[in-house]
């Protein structure tokens, strides 16, 4: 027995999860007294592997069928991977691929799954730990099965670091191309899709506190001035002022930058819940009691509209007059 682990990649590159997901699995590979595996489907299997081969990792098998992420390929190689390891747990990323595939291979293999889990304890049960009510309660359940499957919120466990010697095995798999139901013919960003806000190191963004459309352009001359990344909470992206790729929180993306200086933004846990993992928190805000600031490494209670000019001049940056 053993916890299979499926890593993610998007466009050759492995997404941060694929890391977090060695800790997460290594968490319950212990509790279970097994070992971890992880698995490499399409893209550069090789390449990845040696990137995925850090401390924690027991067993990499890599299945070396197509360059992009496909529905079918993926359940199909799940399957018969779960057919010869027989893994007590199935653990697989929290994102849009992974709810794609986790649904249908739990039910092809009779699996009880739990979704989005932001937490494991270990006893007789497992046990998981999942929000509700947009992320204002934590609720916790027993896992009680024997063979079960996750899929792990991203940011929520640290990104595995320390290299490590686990044995290489490729993996033939049969895939049944008449069952497969999609062909991937390539890949198309969305539009605004020439800026990925997951893999900026700093990251400016604004929220409903810059009060109009025509004030956007004194948070961009910030990020200018920084050298940082655009970004922005759910409003302004329903209020069509930014594209949807610049959305930060539960329905747009989890980002984990080095730093995030949130603007504007009262921190309502949507919001939170995507960027709460960043290394360094610095709030905006004229609202003291703003929940943004029970997170916030740092904070200015202040009027943005005094505060943002007075740190562009500070970096050196010109100022819109607004």
């Amino acid at each position: 027995m053993t916890v299979l682990a499926v890593a993610e990649h998007r466009r050759g590159e492995l997404r941060d999860v694929s890391y977090e997901l060695i800790n997460a699995g290594r968490e319950l590979a212990d509790e279970h007294g097994t070992d971890l595996a992880i698995a490499i489907i399409g893209g550069d299997v090789d390449g990845f592997a040696d990137d995925l081969n850090r401390t924690g990792v027991d067993t990499i098998y890599t299945v070396d069928e197509g360059e992009e992420f496909n529905h079918g390929v993926y359940t199909q190689t799940i399957e018969q991977l779960y057919a010869e390891l027989e893994p007590t747990a199935l653990l697989l990323p929290n994102t849009v691929n992974g709810l794609d595939y986790a649904p249908a291979v739990a039910g092809a293999l009779d699996l009880p799954l739990a979704t989005d889990v932001i937490g494991l304890e270990g006893g007789d049960a497992v046990e998981i730990t999942r929000e509700q009510y947009g992320g204002k309660v934590e609720t916790t359940y027993d896992i009680d099965a024997d063979q079960y499957a996750l899929t792990i919120r991203p940011a929520e466990w640290p990104v595995a670091e320390e290299a490590g010697d686990a044995p290489i095995e490729a993996f033939d798999v049969d895939i049944d191309e008449s069952a497969l139901g999609t062909t991937v013919n390539g890949f198309e960003e969305v539009a605004g899709g020439d800026v990925d806000i997951t893999e900026a190191e700093v990251l400016v963004s604004v929220g409903r506190g810059i009060e109009e459309e025509d004030n956007i352009p004194l948070i961009e001359a910030l990020a200018d001035a920084l050298g940082a990344t655009l970004s922005s909470s759910r409003p302004i992206v329903d209020n069509g002022w930014l594209p949807q790729n610049r959305q930060v929180g539960q329905s747009g993306k989890v980002v984990t930058p080095d730093v995030y200086i949130a603007i504007g933004i009262s921190g309502a846990v949507q919001h939170v819940a995507g960027m709460k993992g960043a290394d360094t928190i610095i709030a905006i805000n004229t609202d003291p009691n703003a929940p943004i600031y029970d997170i916030a490494d740092y904070g200015i209670v202040d009027d943005l509209f005094e505060v943002v000019p007075a740190l562009i001049e500070e970096f050196g940056g010109d100022a819109p007059n607004l």
